[in-house]
């Protein structure tokens, strides 16, 4: 590739799932959540260290910690937190103003991942200098999860590397339409991207991103954040793109977005039980726990979520884990998340 190569991780978010360990002074990419003390954000900066530059996309409020977690990295600030869409809107501008003519990979902070992943990502970052398109990458799926959007792929080509046309982005779905999803052969959406920022910034004019991109013209950030509403990539740009590819992310890769996803990273006692930090079962099985400095004991107890940081106690059954955002709404509404 004649190109430089520009990582670009997202870490804007706080893990509304993830409560109580992510808060709002404590966003999931700042956690561990494995056996190894390193965060996620780490973690994904040290996968991406093949890139020929690297940046970090945040809000103001976590900046000083990612600049000090990752110091290597670039930091860019987001004028406020309003979805992908704006985020990568603004970061593509960013970088297209700071390394000229590149290809940009976006990688989400919250994702665990193993194989062979810099020769797929370099793979779809040649697809898209060559060929001009949006590319995004998909993940052959291990069960119909409900908690993953889905992509399908249309007609199949060779070069310069092998990739399919995309035919279609299909948002998370029943438990039945992903059973369906994954018979079709669709893949999951991994959130994971790769495009020159002429054709991205492009199709994003071409959107309900314009009056940002057009504010990002004159230089006000800020004014153009204000002039749209949250929305993500996916739905703004990725959904509606004239020229969009898909690339078979043939790595291993799981997105730890609900306590459920512990016991697909972690080993498991004789029970099935998984735990990070201290804790006793009696007569349980299947369970997920989770705390900081803090012992739990289950006793006759299958299938819950079990998690306690700080001052706070979650438990929830296992299969309702996506629930915990409803917990989260809540405590935004009163300030106490």
């Amino acid at each position: 590739m004649d190109r430089p190569l520009v990582a670009l991780v997202l870490a804007g978010g706080t893990g509304t799932r993830l409560y109580p360990a992510s808060r709002s002074h404590r966003p999931k990419q700042f956690l561990s959540l494995s056996d190894s003390d390193d965060s996620l954000l780490s973690k994904t900066v040290e996968r991406a260290s093949f890139a020929d530059h690297l940046f970090v996309c945040t809000r103001a409020d976590f900046a000083g910690e990612v600049s000090e977690r990752v110091p290597e990295a670039s930091v860019l600030v987001e004028p406020e937190g309003k979805d992908t869409g704006p985020a990568l809107t603004y970061a593509t501008h960013r970088i297209r103003e700071e390394v000229g003519d590149c290809v940009v990979l976006v990688l989400p902070s919250d994702h665990t991942v193993s194989g062979n992943f810099e020769s797929v990502t370099r793979a779809g970052a040649r697809v898209a200098a060559e060929t001009g398109a949006l590319v995004t990458f998909g993940v052959e799926p291990t069960r119909p999860d409900t908690g993953y959007g889905y992509i399908e792929s249309g007609e199949q080509r060779e070069k310069p590397e092998p990739h399919a046309e995309l035919a279609a982005f299909h948002e998370k779905p029943d438990s039945e339409t992903a059973a369906d999803y994954v018979e079709s052969g669709y893949l999951w959406n991994a959130g994971i991207f790769a495009w020159t920022p002429d054709s991205f910034l492009a199709a994003a004019r071409d959107s309900e991103l314009a009056p940002l991109l057009d504010a990002l013209d004159a230089g006000d950030a800020e004014a153009g954040f204000a002039a749209v509403d949250d929305v993500s990539v996916d739905y703004a740009v990725m959904e509606h793109a004239d020229h969009a590819a898909v690339v078979s992310a043939t790595f291993d890769w799981d997105d730890l977005g609900s306590w459920d996803a512990l016991e697909r990273v972690l080993n498991e006692d004789d029970a099935g039980n998984v735990a990070l930090g201290e804790f006793l079962a009696v007569d349980a099985a299947d369970n997920v726990v989770a705390s900081d400095d803090k012992h739990v004991s289950l006793v006759g107890v299958d299938g819950l979520a079990v998690v306690a940081y700080d001052d706070r106690v979650l438990v929830v059954p296992k299969e309702q884990a996506q629930r915990v955002r409803e917990v989260v709404s809540v405590l935004r509404e009163e300030g106490r998340f």
